[in-house]
């Protein structure tokens, strides 16, 4: 994987940051963390613009976030709850469940998206309720933009102090991605634990 996303940006350039991190919003596998630190550290020794790089990096996050919203907005909760109405003893989610959280994300919206795209593994999956919930088209885009900006100018800012050392940001955000998936999960296994018990 490092040597794959090293390739493309030392070859591509800014085009190569800003595909890269679009695909690393449909396909989470590809590390954001590693991604821009490596844009920040060629930055570093003249290879681009740290401005640019950051730029690429951030158009590329929005409008990656930009196709899961788009998706789910057309697909939209009526559907969504017909299939929960169906197969949501499956996923723990009962409709009312499903009420309440688009009430909260419509409530807390622009404070979820900007927070949400600084939380590894949660970037790309808050664009789906955000969709399914219609969030406002303004709302959505600026705020996924504001967050992004900020984690992609921590990450490239970063890699361009480290320089050569650039791949410990991975190593050092790596613990607090699993952390975050875990307490997604143990959250769930809780749930649906709760739920089969009070049935």
């Amino acid at each position: 994987m490092i040597e794959w996303v090293t390739g493309i940006v030392e070859s591509a350039g800014l085009p190569g940051v800003f595909a890269l991190m679009f695909l690393e919003n449909l396909f989470p596998p590809i590390p954001s963390e590693l991604i821009m630190p490596l844009a920040g550290f060629v930055a570093a020794r003249g290879g681009m613009s740290l401005w640019l790089a950051i730029l690429a990096g951030t158009l590329g996050s929005v409008i990656g976030n930009g196709v899961w919203y788009e998706v789910a907005r057309r697909v939209g909760s009526a559907r969504l709850r017909r299939l929960v109405e169906r197969h949501g003893r499956w996923f723990a989610v009962s409709t009312d469940e499903l009420d309440s959280a688009e009430a909260r994300l419509r409530r807390h919206g622009p404070l979820a998206l900007f927070f949400g795209r600084l939380l590894p593994a949660i970037r790309t999956l808050i664009s789906i309720p955000a969709g399914l919930a219609r969030i406002p088209r303004h709302v959505f885009y600026l705020w996924t933009l504001a967050g992004s900006a900020l984690w992609v100018s921590v990450l490239a800012g970063a890699g361009y102090l480290l320089q050569e050392q650039y791949k410990k940001v991975e190593g050092l955000l790596e613990p607090l991605s699993y952390v975050v998936v875990g307490g997604v999960v143990l959250a769930y296994l809780w749930h649906v634990f709760r739920r089969r018990r009070s049935a």
